[in-house]
């Protein structure tokens, strides 16, 4: 049986836990597919998955995105052949490896025209900004959207994406030079939330009124802040935790400050449906092949340097996405 080389952790801690091992890749039984990866992406999800965050079964070979081709299908597989360019966000982890097989429902077919490195960097992003925006609350033209990491990876493609809709999307980011990347990509606005108190520069560039919609992937530090940037009937739409969990707090709090709405949603939930899977994929690419959205990879590590990887994300010192190059 062929091997490729897989990065697994055997215990979950800090980014020292990963091995680079090289693990069986089986024939694909009924339902699954073999992939030949050339480029894996690099999200929170993971490290939430390798501390403990999300606790996983061990040993557990890691990683939620990847970009490769077809080699082999199972039987029943109807929507892929060998040969076809794919990529994905989908469940088992293990798209951190030279090659895999795995359930193929949500695996999606790639358009020609978009590279192996781009389908990686946006499938789990790109589809996490389709539910924002489509799938969780109506958004309108006109409509004004809160950003927390709006230079991030998400954010990136998110500021493209409003500003394709005509939704007016305010951003937040830790530096000055975030601040201009997400600007250059269709903010309009972006607030340094190390310099100065977002909530009243939101408030100041809403007239007082606060926003329609909050989506939040920081949690802890930005939570309490972000329901006070709110309109009354507004949505907070909490997507991650990258600064650490949101304290247990009060539900009442949500009616004296405006009969707000809170969801937590996951990207796994809205693509557990096939059907639904492969249309928002078919969004994504529509948006990247008419150039509404550009992908844009600021950091690309060998997969012998995922502990590097993981430790920039953690500090925050990526912009854009990050990928893992497997060839």
């Amino acid at each position: 049986m062929p091997t490729a080389r897989t990065v697994i952790i055997r215990a979950h801690g800090g980014p020292e836990v990963f091995e680079l091992a090289e693990r069986e890749v089986p024939s694909p039984a009924a339902g699954e597919v073999t992939i030949e990866q050339h480029a894996a992406g690099l999200n929170f999800i993971d490290v939430y998955q390798r501390s403990g965050l999300y606790p996983m079964q061990l040993p557990v070979a890691m990683g939620m995105e990847a970009a490769g081709m077809v080699t082999a299908v199972g039987a029943g597989v109807m929507h892929l052949r060998p040969g076809d360019r794919v990529a994905y966000a989908a469940n088992p982890p293990g798209a951190y490896a030279a090659a895999r097989t795995m359930p193929a429902a949500q695996v999606c077919p790639l358009p020609d025209g978009i590279s192996f490195d781009d389908g990686a960097a946006m499938m789990l992003k790109g589809m996490t900004v389709v539910y924002l925006f489509r799938r969780t609350v109506p958004i309108a033209q006109g409509d004004t959207v809160l950003f927390h990491a709006a230079a991030g990876g998400v954010g990136l493609i998110a500021c493209q994406w409003a500003r394709s809709e005509g939704i007016r999307l305010i951003g937040t980011a830790g530096s000055d030079e975030k601040c201009r990347l997400a600007l250059e990509h269709g903010a309009s606005a972006c607030i340094n939330y190390r310099s100065g108190d977002f909530v009243a520069q939101v408030r100041d560039l809403t007239g007082g009124k606060g926003v329609d919609v909050v989506m939040d992937s920081v949690g802890a530090t930005t939570f309490n802040g972000s329901l006070d940037c709110l309109r009354p009937l507004g949505m907070m739409i909490l997507f991650g935790t990258a600064s650490g969990k949101v304290p247990p707090f009060d539900i009442n709090l949500l009616a004296a400050k405006g009969s707000l709405k809170l969801t937590r949603p996951t990207l796994f939930t809205h693509t557990a449906d096939p059907v639904v899977c492969q249309q928002m994929a078919r969004d994504l690419f529509g948006k990247v092949a008419s150039g509404a959205v550009r992908i844009r990879i600021d950091q690309r590590f060998p997969l012998e340097r995922v502990a590097d990887a993981h430790r920039a994300l953690e500090a925050r010192e990526t912009t854009g996405s990050t990928i893992l190059t497997l060839r």
